[in-house]
C-alpha cells in the first residue's frame, strides 16, 4: 500500500485508489479470516475489504505506477 494523504491510499501493485475506514489491525484480521481462495489476488482482497466497508474503492481514474507515482511514468 502506498499512503499519499490522511485517508488516500493506492495499492502498490495495480495502483488502485482507495480510502481506509478501519485500523490496520482490523484489516489484517479480516484478511486473515478470508478463505484461501479469496486471498489469492490483491484485486479480490480489495473487493472483499470494500464489500465489508473497511475500505472504499474509487473509480476515479487516478492510478499510480509501481513506484507510487500518480499518473505513472514513462518507464511503466
Amino acid at each position: 500500500m502506498i499512503h499519499t494523504h490522511d485517508n488516500d491510499h493506492f495499492a502498490r501493485h495495480g495502483g488502485v485508489h482507495f480510502a481506509v475506514h478501519a485500523s490496520p489491525e482490523d484489516i489484517n484480521r479480516f484478511v486473515r479470516q478470508l478463505p484461501a481462495g479469496k486471498r489469492d489476488s490483491l484485486f479480490e482482497v480489495l473487493q472483499e475489504l470494500n464489500r465489508a466497508g473497511l475500505i472504499s474503492l474509487y473509480n476515479d481514474g487516478v492510478w499510480t505506477d509501481g513506484e507510487g507515482r500518480i499518473g505513472g511514468s514513462d518507464e511503466c
